[in-house]
């Protein structure tokens, strides 16, 4: 569509004679009429007109259909509209000790994390879910068994949940494997899509379990999920969700007990909601929906 503004133009005049100023005041009262802007579309379907604009969407301010406004994550049709609750396990002995968690076992959840767990069950008391879904590992699956407390439906572990593997790494505190490993872990943190051991990419790898976790769930029957996992894991959903590659990775941050939201239509296609809610942490908040 080409718009073009109609300029309007005001002139400034002072002391003139009667026969000119009312001249002067007819120009000036042409020029402040309503500017107007005019458009033009070069599409087949003709303008865009309001007319056209109501009968396509809702002004309301609510989000429409969003008709291939993104790419299917399924690549095939859901039963119906899904919702996704997203939510990183609560804080670690190595996320307190600042080391490499990966996809080790080792870590588990501290006082303060189980506590950050709890309030994430208060927050989400008030939704329904037909399942949750969560990571074997020991971090996540505390923290998932603590926010499933008291509902009927047993817990679903995906191995698709999994953190990223990271190999020699895993373990070693963040400060140490800068000195040690200079080479690998600057890649990890400056330019991980392109870390590798040994031939093998743990981010792009964790792309295609990202996507494969996001079948498992979406095409799992029911509308509202709970899912509990890891922060990169976390990141590469969100990513993936929306068809962002690897390299956009580290342009996402996700606290501690964060939340984020999804929705998708039934032909897989996804919307971020919200991103991150933290305001559990430091409060009684609830969400409603």
């Amino acid at each position: 569509m080409v718009c073009e503004a109609l300029s309007l133009i005001i002139p400034f005049f002072t002391n003139l004679a009667s026969k000119d100023a009312k001249l002067a005041t007819n120009r000036y009262n042409l020029c402040r009429s309503t500017p107007r802007i005019r458009c033009s579309s070069s599409s087949a379907e003709g303008p865009v007109t309001a007319d056209k604009l109501e009968n396509d969407y809702a002004l309301t301010g609510a989000a429409y259909d969003f008709e291939r406004g993104t790419i299917s994550i399924t690549r095939e049709s859901l039963s119906s509209p899904k919702k996704v609750i997203l939510v990183r396990h609560g804080l670690s002995t190595w996320n307190e000790e600042g080391r490499v968690q990966g996809s080790s076992n080792l870590s588990v959840l501290t006082e303060a994390g189980v506590k950050q767990a709890e309030r994430c069950r208060h927050a989400l008391a008030n939704m329904h879910f037909d399942q949750c879904f969560s990571s074997p590992i020991s971090r996540a699956k505390t923290t998932a068994e603590v926010l499933w407390q008291g509902r009927e439906e047993p817990l679903v572990f995906l191995d698709s949940l999994k953190e990223a593997h990271l190999f020699f790494l895993e373990g070693m505190k963040n400060v140490d494997a800068k000195v040690i490993h200079p080479k690998e872990y600057i890649t990890w943190r400056e330019d991980p899509a392109n870390f590798y051991v040994n031939g093998v990419y743990p981010l792009r790898r964790l792309w295609a379990t990202a996507r494969d976790a996001w079948r498992e769930i979406l095409l799992t029957p029911g509308e509202s999920f709970l899912v509990v996992t890891h922060k990169s894991i976390v990141r590469a959903l969100i990513c993936t969700a929306l068809g962002l590659p690897p390299e956009r990775f580290r342009s996402i941050d996700v606290n501690n007990g964060g939340i984020s939201t999804f929705v998708f239509n039934k032909r897989g296609e996804a919307m971020l909601k919200s991103l991150n809610m933290t305001a559990h942490m430091y409060s009684d908040h609830v969400y409603l929906s």
